[in-house]
């Protein structure tokens, strides 16, 4: 019969694992839902690659697997992900050893065979959502069979109790974590009264600075949380101005920044900002003819100064959201992540078929808003406009030309629109760039105005407020 099938199928553990499923299984009567091929394949993904680590502890939790040893084994790879070591077979056999359990899970043969079960760590988030459907699954058996009990034994004046417990089981069993999201208006005042007297006596720290006064003077630096789009037409100058946001914050400020370059390779980066930094002109970073002495005094200083600056950069080619998530969480977990740069929102790859680039766009925007949140970082995304503002007589920019989603848009808590009117006619305001709040969701919008001094890839401020420059 298919259920004696089943019933045999599902023992694995009488080699080598616990009994506990057996009082489980009495518990649902039948066989409960479970999939081993896919937590295999999941503890597979984790052995071999740490974005999938990444990934996958943000999807499951250890009570989601059904076999007791892989419980264990995943228990030992988050403990080692956790403490920032490295993690492969080897190493999560020997944090088993230590915890006296490796003889539980098979042994270091059973770990190997975990890896040899997966060509590929790339689907681990495709099994861990397997492995998370099936203990909801669990879950929902367990719930209803606590709910009729409660019902079986309880008297008559118990039946609104039961009733409030059983929807407590329910809530409790529910896609992800509950966690209590709400809470009543009377102590939120209270946070956001004693938030403003702490910010008017300087108590309070500002978001992460921009480097340019003027502009943290309305936006009070990028707040934690935020997702900032800087947009503009190509070579307008979108990708220096995130540059010089990364620069004030890691250079300048101490925070850890990470750049996501999927335009300019790292080499290209480092040299726009050595020339920023050091106002070596750029052209010059790429003849060594034009390297004197002198400027070899000032790069080798710079050099010194940079040892241990807290600026991560990453070129890595054809990146992918999955990558990206997972690479900032590492970050956060490792080295407190303040801020984050992607260098251009349009590159950005999904790995899977989707029905149109606009979908794909809009995916990866809400992604990143979702990514701020979760960190607690402020995400500034870079973005092109469509040819919007090339048909307009005054070549302004608008938040309607966001290239290829209105989500992004949507998505945004701060959009800044990058023009140089001298782009267009060099006798226009030669030198000078507006920088246009077009979107503050926390406050008011306006326009900056800045010096672009291309020749050294940076923006500064006007000389009024040159105090506030990078």
């Amino acid at each position: 019969m298919a259920t004696d099938r089943l019933t045999d199928f599902s023992h694995p553990e009488r080699e080598g694992g616990s009994g506990q499923s057996n009082s489980r299984d009495m518990l649902f009567d039948r066989v409960p839902p479970h999939d081993d091929d896919a937590e295999m394949a999941v503890l597979g993904g984790m052995l071999m690659s740490k974005d999938a680590i990444g990934e996958v502890s943000q999807m499951i939790d250890v009570t989601d697997f059904y076999q007791p040893k892989h419980q264990t084994i995943y228990q030992a790879v988050i403990t080692l992900f956790a403490s920032s070591q490295p993690v492969d077979a080897v190493l999560v056999a020997n944090q088993l050893l230590k915890d006296g359990d490796l003889e539980k899970v098979g042994g270091t043969d059973y770990l190997h065979s975990l890896v040899a079960s997966v060509p590929t760590a790339a689907n681990a988030t495709y099994y861990a959502d397997i492995v998370h459907q099936r203990a909801i699954l669990r879950n929902v058996i367990a719930a209803g069979t606590k709910i009729a009990q409660l019902g079986y034994s309880a008297q008559g004046s118990q039946a609104e109790d039961i009733v409030n417990l059983a929807q407590a089981e329910v809530y409790e069993m529910s896609v992800g974590k509950v966690r209590q999201d709400y809470e009543a208006i009377g102590p939120v005042v209270q946070d956001t009264l004693e938030q403003l007297d702490k910010m008017q006596n300087g108590e309070l720290e500002k978001g992460v600075p921009t480097g340019f006064q003027s502009i943290d003077d309305v936006t009070q630096g990028l707040q934690p949380g935020q997702m900032i789009v800087v947009a503009g037409r190509p070579a307008m100058g979108k990708s220096t101005l995130g540059v010089d946001f990364a620069r004030a914050a890691a250079l300048h400020n101490n925070m850890t920044t990470v750049i996501f370059s999927l335009e300019m390779s790292k080499n290209e980066l480092a040299q726009r900002i050595i020339s920023a930094e050091t106002d070596i002109p750029l052209v010059a970073l790429r003849r060594a003819d034009d390297i004197t002495s002198d400027r070899w005094k000032v790069l080798n200083n710079f050099w010194s100064k940079l040892q241990g600056a807290p600026l991560f950069i990453d070129d890595s080619p054809n990146m992918s959201l999955m990558e990206i998530r997972a690479k900032c969480r590492r970050l956060k977990q490792t080295n407190d992540l303040k801020l984050v740069v992607i260098d251009y929102l349009q590159l950005m790859s999904s790995g899977k078929q989707v029905e149109s680039r606009q979908q794909e766009v809009s995916e990866f925007s809400r992604a990143l808003k979702l990514l701020a949140k979760e960190l607690e970082v402020p995400v500034v995304a870079l973005s092109q406009l469509n040819r919007g503002p090339e048909a307009r007589n005054d070549k302004k920019p608008m938040l309607s030309d966001l290239r290829e989603s209105g989500s992004i848009e949507q998505d945004a808590d701060v959009v800044f629109l990058v023009n140089r009117p001298d782009f267009y006619d060099k006798e226009d305001r030669p030198g000078e760039a507006d920088i246009i709040l077009a979107k503050h969701r926390n406050g008011p919008t306006d326009t900056f105005n800045l010096l672009f001094i291309g020749e050294k890839s940076k923006f500064v401020s006007m000389p009024q407020d040159q105090q506030g420059g990078v």
